[in-house]
Parts: C-alpha cells; structure tokens; sequence
C-alpha cells in the first residue's frame, strides 16, 4: 500500500530530525550554536510531522481501519496512538519557547533539555510500534475488507519548506545516537502497552485467530 510505504519514509527522515534536535539542544546546553535553529526544529515538527505525517495517518489510516475495517477507534492501538500524537504535540508547546530562548536560568537549560530527551525517546519508541505492529497488521486487515490502497496528499508549501529546513539542520547538527532509549519491535515496545492499550492481540484479535493461535501452540 503505497501510504504506508510513505508513512514508513517520513518516519525516517522524522528519526533522523529527532537525533539532530537532540545535537541541537546539547550543543545548546555547552554555550554553543545558534538559537534562531530552535524555531526550524520546530518548524519541522509542527508543519512536517504534525500537520504533515500525524494529520494523514489520523484522518486517512486510522479512519479507515476504523471506518472500512471495523476496528475500536475509542480503545485499543487507533486511541493509543492517537493519543500519543497529542501527547507530544504538549511536549512541543513547553519546548517551543526555550529552543529559541537565551536560556539565562539552570532552570530553562534543564527543562529544555529534560522536554527534549521526553519528546524524542517517545516519538522513537511510537515510530516503533507504528513501523512493526500499526502498519503492517493494519494493512493485513484493510485487505480483508478489500481496501488496497488509500489516498495521500502533496506537501504544502509551509510543510514542504520545513521539510527543506530540516535537512539543512541536520547537516549542522548530525544526529546522535540515543543509547538509553528502549526501543524495539511489537507491543512490548509501545510506549501505550500495557496503560492504555491491552496489546494487538487482546485490542484487535478475532475469536478465530485466537482459536488459530491455541492450535499452532498444540501442534
């Protein structure tokens, strides 16, 4: 399905964003580096992930599976999901004014850097369970309902310039690599597991694939 071929290539550019928002803030914290960059970081975040990557995943994806596939929207991974894009678009709002700012206070430098490392792990660990659980078992189940493809649209110019802005920031600032961040593949991975999504299986799953599920165990 092309959309999610596109989803999955705007997550990698998004990861890569996020290690060089990461640089960027660092390099922040040690006196060095231009703060007229925090607003292109945002820019980016805002127009491209948000308005950009989130709006179609929300208003055509998820719709869809809920619409045509006959999944909850009100519980399970859509909510989750849905969810954590507000979730982070919060993180954005405290993070807005102290990327750009002369951070005078240890109080600003600290809570600059603390939004940072919470926006970036989570928005890692939620392209994870996107690329490994959302897609791919969201797809499976749009075919069963003979939907094999969705539409996407064009960038905007404002998406499209942030895009371009990004790409700049990141040859300044080269991404860094998080070590601490737990991340991986399936629900387990899901920053929702667990609070407020049960898992694919106990959210998604039929009686028919559980009654599949118990005789692979018994064979």
């Amino acid at each position: 399905m092309q959309l999610i071929e596109d989803l999955r290539a705007e997550h990698e550019l998004i990861e890569q964003v996020l290690g060089s928002l990461r640089t960027f803030v660092k390099v922040r914290l040690e006196g060095q580096g231009d703060p007229a960059d925090g607003p292109r970081f945002m820019a980016f975040f805002r127009r491209y992930a948000g308005d950009f990557h989130h709006h179609k995943e929300e208003e055509v994806l998820f719709r869809a599976l809920a619409e045509r596939a006959e999944l909850p929207a009100h519980r399970g991974p859509i909510a989750a999901l849905t969810g954590e894009h507000q979730r982070m678009a919060g993180l954005l709002d405290g993070l807005e004014d102290l990327l750009g700012s002369d951070l005078a206070t240890a109080e600003a430098r600290q809570q600059m850097e603390a939004l940072a490392v919470d926006y970036s792990r989570s928005l890692w660990r939620h392209i994870d369970a996107e690329n490994s659980v959302l897609y791919p078992q969201g797809e499976e189940r749009l075919r069963r309902f003979h939907v094999r493809e969705l539409p996407s649209r064009p960038m905007t110019g404002a998406e499209a310039a942030a895009r371009e802005g990004a790409l700049a920031l990141i040859q300044v600032y080269p991404p860094m690599h998080d070590a601490e961040v737990h991340r991986g593949d399936g629900c387990v991975a899901c920053p929702s597991f667990g609070t407020t999504c049960e898992g694919l299986e106990y959210e998604w799953w039929t009686e028919l694939e559980w009654e599949e599920a118990e005789e692979r165990r018994d064979d």
